[in-house]
């Protein structure tokens, strides 16, 4: 099976709980059609860099999938359909990122500078 990672963007006057059940309902479509989600990481609400469908925010969420091609055809057409996702992206890759993604370190790291920083003042 091939790996992929699919990442879409849900509008921003969603609350997390239905952001949390997007990412439920496209694990529930992979698995029903014989794929596996490996990793599943919501990188929060983040501001975009032009409107979108008249948003300036959108909750991001990231979704590591090991599944034959037909899966994330299925997975796309479903998103596709939903009104609350604004955009989305399929990527094949050679292997799944071990640990947290790029996105998840770099929320950590400018955790950690703020507190370094109010611990100075």
């Amino acid at each position: 099976m091939a790996l992929y990672e699919h990442i879409f963007l849900a509008r921003q006057d969603l609350s997390q709980a239905q952001v949390d059940a997007l990412a439920a309902t496209a694990t529930e479509i992979v698995e029903a059609n014989e794929g596996k989600v490996t990793k599943t990481e919501t990188w929060g609400l983040k501001s975009l860099a032009y409107k979108i469908d008249r948003n300036r925010k959108a909750h991001f969420v990231m979704l590591n999938i090991d599944a034959p091609g037909s899966v994330v055809e299925e997975l796309e057409r479903q998103t596709r359909i939903n009104e609350d996702v604004i955009r989305y992206m399929t990527i094949r890759v050679e292997e799944h990122e071990e640990g947290p993604s790029v996105m998840m370190r770099k929320n950590e790291r400018d955790r950690k500078r703020r507190s370094d920083r109010e611990e100075r003042d």
